[in-house]
């Protein structure tokens, strides 16, 4: 039995920054990952793949510039469901390579297969091809991420009613598409289609969505999808779906309101990857979502030498935020110096168009009763927003009227890296 100073099981963002944070400290260092290629949901189905599809999508109908030419211009007239795949798998394969690379350079082992735990300090690791290898550490970091909620009720079939993983294996572009669940999965691939002239509808049982971002934020946000011609469904809860026959699916309300289109994606959540891991033999429980909690500071589950992070520990579930806490899980893991996280992750969001916030909103500054003033730029009061020909879009910035300092940055629009320069010298 091999023995190593940590083991991290799952490769995605915060296994792979976890595993080589560890390598760089002269630990010895083993990566279990049960995909076929290292990287994780993040670089196969999630991160990666969507915001590879987003700007396939951007340059190809040519959206960003509709703002100058009108909405009929198009950078390519038929577009098809091969033209976004290619760009994709070119992208994926060379994710895949850069993280090999970083794992070989920094001497981490990996191995193939799934993970589950004999007891607190054994794990088995089942192949492919049925082997078992057992593995022995002092430390452990989970890293196994999420898969999609698949809840009885809907009929899945992976070509017209699909999750979120499957959605990326479409053979042919829907007329309409109905996406289900507006949280940050849901938003962004309605947002998507929607470029790409796809009729979408957007179901949310809740009145709002994305409630950690400012309101004013959403708000502004909301408008856009409405003026493009999404129908957002607040409020509504899913009673039934149905599929009819290929590409007729419909999805019936509560209150008896229908919606018909030929396709739906299911997005309203995700579960923990918690179940092949046989934690009941390491100490380890999960919530209903199968989740692990967490020391909020260290990343320590109840079980002193394991650890977890990323998503499989939920909110915020961003792939910048899981790297962030993997690196401190290993550091703290393995009694190396580690800075507190902090209080404030910024979250991006590759809608169209995009939402970046860090620090507090409007709503919690209001809670603490912090007195503050609000500074707002509009894209198209700037130069820069003229020249991208930009009709929509803002910057929030809220300050302390006593300390005179920056308490949040909000910004919903495209080419946000850039917005703060702009509105600063505007």
């Amino acid at each position: 039995m091999e023995h190593y100073d940590l083991i991290v099981i799952g490769s995605g963002p915060a296994g792979r920054r976890a595993a080589i944070q560890a390598a760089k400290f002269g630990r010895s260092v083993l990566v279990v990952e049960r995909g076929r290629r290292v990287g994780g949901v993040s670089v196969h189905t999630g991160t990666i793949p969507s915001k590879t599809l987003r700007e396939t999508v951007l340059n190809l109908t040519g959206w960003r510039e509709r703002g100058f030419y009108g909405r009929s211009y198009r950078v390519k007239q038929d577009i098809s469901a091969d033209d976004l795949m290619a760009r994709l798998h070119k992208t994926l394969d060379h994710e895949v390579e850069v993280l090999e690379h970083q794992f070989a350079r920094n001497k981490v082992d990996t191995i193939r297969g799934e993970a589950r735990f004999v007891d607190t300090h054994v794990i088995e690791v089942l192949g492919e091809a049925g082997d078992v290898q057992a593995f022995k550490a002092a430390r452990y970091v989970i890293t196994v991420g999420t898969r999609p909620f698949r809840p009885d009720y809907v009929p899945f079939d992976g070509e017209f009613v699909v999750d979120s993983d499957e959605i990326l294996e479409l053979k042919e572009l829907p007329r309409s598409i109905a996406v289900v669940g507006a949280g940050v999965i849901g938003v962004e691939y309605a947002s998507i289609f929607s470029a790409l002239d796809v009729h979408v509808t957007l179901v949310e049982p809740r009145n709002s969505m994305l409630d950690f971002l400012d309101k004013e934020l959403v708000a502004d946000f909301t408008h856009q999808l409405r003026d493009r011609g999404i129908a957002l469904r607040f409020g509504a809860k899913v009673e039934k779906i149905e599929k009819h026959g290929p590409a007729d699916c419909e999805i019936t309300l509560e209150g008896g309101r229908c919606v018909r289109s030929n396709v739906i994606l299911f997005a309203a959540g995700r579960m923990g990857a918690t179940p092949s891991l046989n934690l009941d033999a390491c100490g380890l429980e999960v919530d209903h979502r199968g989740r692990l909690r967490v020391d909020p500071v260290t990343f320590q589950t109840s079980v002193p030498h394991i650890y977890a992070a990323g998503d499989v520990i939920g909110f915020p579930s961003l792939a910048s935020t899981s790297m962030e806490q993997g690196r401190i899980a290993a550091c703290q893991a393995l009694g190396e110096k580690a800075y507190d996280p902090p209080e404030y992750f910024p979250y991006g969001i590759y809608a169209v168009p995009e939402i970046s916030t860090v620090g507090m909103t409007e709503e919690e500054i209001k809670e603490r009763g912090i007195p503050y003033e609000c500074g707002v730029a509009r894209f198209r009061e700037t130069s820069r927003g003229h020249i991208m020909g930009l009709e929509t879009g803002m910057l929030k910035m809220i300050f302390s009227l006593k300390t005179r300092r920056l308490l949040g940055c909000h910004i919903v629009g495209e080419g946000r890296p850039n917005w703060c320069i702009s509105a600063r010298r505007s």
